[in-house]
């Protein structure tokens, strides 16, 4: 199934696609109204499987074309954004990994309030001059659950979409002097979208814990990454047990796997493609086989006070 949420006259509705058709989820399970896919993955007694059954049967439904997509899941209850694609962490081969990279899938924290989804328009953040792109795979947790083992990652899973960790580099350069971690570098807006496709439909592509699917990104139709995402070093159980370890995860939860190797614009200057930093009016496609295409276009910034203290240094950076 590809889950969804749309725009209604009153507000947003968790939907499944069926035919190229939206179906609204609460209609077909004969629930209360479900705001988004969060709220349906929250619902009790196992609503993917009932949601399957109900849809196999299901008729009617709104036209996507004629329907207003927004993110699947409005507001994460959290995002940990991890980094496992050694071509990415080692900046193509260019800087040496610690021992700890290899052993751990590391991730961070990012902000679950500034979610967009397919078509949206993102601002421009107002304080950097270095906006980049970062294509990953994110996973979306079906069920609450701590201290999970590597080999039951499936059990937790709702579905896999793309998400985009758009980054502010001259910003995180800045911080990283510091050494707290990705701050204001990457608080500005993440994508994700433009639905959500349940394990089931991809099954062909999940091998050895890492879902395999050719991976993409065009700006302004001209492409400047094409990778592959199952080139990961630690697997999708792997992250899920390293994010519930003394902890927990819930339904809606967000995972990123980082970025797919290539898919930064430093990194697609390296393998010889035209391109810059990202500027306002820039569309930017991502497309992952099996799942889709996220696109976004660059807003304008709000203007800057000029004397802002905040505004980066304005540094030559390669992201």
């Amino acid at each position: 199934m590809k889950l969804v949420t749309f725009e209604t006259g009153g507000g947003t509705a968790a939907g499944v696609l069926k035919n190229q058709r939206v179906l609204d989820a609460a209609e077909l399970l004969q629930s209360h109204p479900l705001e988004d896919v969060r709220a349906l993955l929250e619902l009790p007694a196992q609503p993917l499987e009932r949601l399957r059954e109900a849809v196999s049967s299901a008729e009617g439904g709104q036209d996507l074309e004629r329907v207003h997509l927004r993110a699947p899941i409005l507001q994460p209850p959290t995002v940990r954004d991890f980094m496992v694609y050694e071509g990415h962490a080692s900046a193509g081969g260019t800087r040496k990994l610690s021992e700890a990279w290899y052993r751990l899938p590391v991730f961070y924290f990012s902000n679950p309030l500034r979610i967009f989804g397919p078509d949206a328009e993102v601002p421009y953040p107002s304080a950097t001059e270095r906006l980049d792109y970062e294509l990953e795979i994110g996973v979306v947790i079906s069920q609450h659950g701590s201290n999970i083992s590597e080999r039951d990652w499936l059990k937790y899973v709702a579905g896999f979409t793309i998400f985009n960790d758009w980054s502010c580099r001259d910003l995180q350069r800045d911080e990283s002097q510091v050494g707290l971690g990705p701050a204001k570098g990457k608080d500005a807006a993440t994508s994700m979208g433009p639905w959500i496709v349940t394990v089931d439909e991809l099954e062909s592509h999940i091998r050895e814990g890492r879902l395999h699917a050719r991976s993409t990104v065009k700006v302004n139709g001209d492409l400047w990454m094409d990778g592959e995402s199952g080139l990961a070093h630690h697997t999708w159980g792997a992250m899920i047990e390293r994010a519930s370890r003394d902890s927990r995860i819930v339904p809606g939860d967000l995972l990123g796997s980082g970025t797919v190797s290539g898919g930064t614009v430093g990194e697609a200057l390296r393998s010889g493609f035209n391109a810059r930093y990202l500027q306002p009016g820039d569309v930017v496609e991502m497309e992952v086989d099996g799942i889709g295409v996220l696109r976004n276009e660059i807003s304008s910034p709000v203007l800057l006070d000029p004397s802002y203290r905040f505004k980066a240094r304005e540094v030559p950076v390669q992201g």
